[in-house]
C-alpha cells in the first residue's frame, strides 16, 4: 500500500512538473489590448471593489494603464494604499504617466474604504464616492462609466455579517446588490456606462433556498459559496432586464480557476501543500490573465450594447435553465431588496 501511495504521489508530481515546464516555455498571457490602445479608457471611471489583490488589482493595474480613473473600494484600508502604491510605482516604471493620489484626469487612483459585509459601510462608501465625484469634476457633472463587482469571500466558517446575514451570501451578493442600486442614478446619468458581475463556474452546485438563504438550518460552505455565486448571475439578469433602454449595460463573468487568496479559508495539510502549490501554478491561471475577461467587458468595444450575458475567456457562453429562472431572479430581487433595506 505504501509503495503505491509513493507511486501515485510521484506520478503525480512528475504529471505537475511537466505541466509546469510547458507553461514556463509556453507563450506569455494575450493581453486584450495593446500599446495602440492605451488610451481607451481615458477620461472614465472605473470603481472596483476588491481592488487590492488577485483579480482586482490585476483588473485595475491594466484598466490605468488604459488610461481610466480607477477607485478602489477595499474593506482594509492599510492593505488597499499599500498596493495602490506599488501600483502606482509599477504604472510610472512602465512608461506611464506618474499616479497621485489626487490628481484628476486619467490613471487617478483613489483609495477607498468598503466593507461589504457591513450595509453602513456600504452607504458611507457610496456617500463618499459621490462627494470624491462631485468636488473632482468641479464644474462638470460627475461620472461612473464602469461598476465591477469583484470582491468575494470564498468557503469560509460559519459566520455572520454585521448585519446578521451568513458571510458569503451577505459579501458576494447582498453587499453588491446594495452597493449597484446606490450607484444605479449615477451609472444612468454617465450613460453609455458598464456593470461587470464576477461570478464562478460553481454556481452550478448552487440553488436559492428562500425558506433558509442565511443558512441557519443547515450550512455547507461550499454549498454556500454556489449559492451566492448563482445570486450574483440571477441578480445580473434581473437587472439587465430593468436596465433596458437605459444604455446601461451590466454582464457577468467566471474567470476560471485563478491562483488567488480567495482559497485563505481552505486548510491543506502542511506537507501537501509544496505539491498544491505546484499543481495550482501549473493548471491555474496568474490573476492578470484571469482578469482578461473583466478587463473586456469593462472596456472593450466589441461588448457596447449588450447586456444580460455570461462570458468566460473573453467570449459568451450558455448557462444552466437554473440560472435563467427569470421567476427566481425577480423574487431574490424583492427579497434581497427588503433585507438590504431599500425603500420603494
Amino acid at each position: 500500500m505504501a509503495v503505491a501511495t509513493v507511486a501515485a504521489l510521484l506520478a503525480a508530481l512528475g504529471g505537475a512538473l511537466w505541466l509546469a515546464a510547458r507553461r514556463f516555455v509556453g507563450p506569455t498571457v494575450k493581453r486584450l489590448h495593446r500599446g495602440g490602445d492605451s488610451g481607451l479608457m481615458h477620461g472614465k471611471t472605473v470603481l472596483i471593489t476588491g481592488a487590492n489583490s488577485g483579480l482586482g488589482r490585476a483588473t485595475a493595474a491594466e484598466l490605468l494603464r488604459l488610461g481610466a480613473r480607477v477607485i478602489m473600494g477595499c474593506r482594509d484600508r492599510t492593505r488597499a494604499e499599500e498596493a495602490a502604491i506599488q501600483l502606482r510605482r509599477e504604472i510610472c516604471q512602465a512608461g506611464g504617466p506618474e499616479l497621485g493620489p489626487d490628481s484628476s484626469g486619467a490613471g487617478e487612483l483613489v483609495v477607498k474604504e468598503l466593507d461589504l459585509a457591513s450595509l453602513r459601510s456600504v452607504r458611507s462608501f457610496c456617500q463618499e464616492v459621490l462627494q470624491q465625484l462631485l468636488n473632482s469634476f468641479a464644474k462638470e457633472e460627475p461620472r461612473l462609466d464602469v461598476l465591477i463587482n469583484n470582491a468575494g469571500i470564498f468557503q469560509c466558517p460559519y459566520m455572520k455579517t454585521e448585519d446578521g446575514f451568513e458571510m458569503q451570501f451577505g459579501v458576494n451578493h447582498l453587499g453588491h446588490f446594495l452597493l449597484t442600486n446606490l450607484l444605479l442614478g449615477l451609472l444612468k446619468s454617465s450613460a453609455p456606462s458598464r456593470i461587470v458581475v464576477v461570478t464562478s463556474k460553481l454556481y452550478k452546485y448552487g440553488d436559492i433556498n428562500f425558506e433558509d438563504l442565511n443558512s441557519e438550518q443547515n450550512y455547507n460552505k461550499s454549498f454556500c459559496y454556489s449559492r451566492s455565486k448563482l445570486a450574483n448571475i440571477l441578480f445580473t439578469r434581473e437587472l439587465a432586464r430593468r436596465l433596458e433602454g437605459t444604455n446601461v449595460t451590466v454582464n457577468v463573468l467566471h474567470p476560471g480557476m485563478v491562483r488567488t487568496n480567495l482559497g485563505r479559508h481552505i486548510h491543506i495539510p502542511l506537507l501537501v501543500k509544496p505539491l498544491f502549490n505546484l499543481v495550482t501554478w501549473a493548471f491555474f491561471k496568474t490573476p492578470l490573465e484571469g482578469a482578461q475577461t473583466s478587463i473586456y467587458l469593462a472596456s472593450s468595444p466589441e461588448v457596447e450594447g449588450v447586456s444580460g450575458k455570461y462570458f468566460g475567456d473573453c467570449k459568451e457562453e450558455e448557462l444552466l435553465p437554473k440560472a435563467m429562472d427569470e421567476s427566481v431572479a425577480g423574487k431574490l430581487w424583492d427579497v434581497s431588496e427588503v433585507m438590504v433595506g431599500i425603500l420603494k
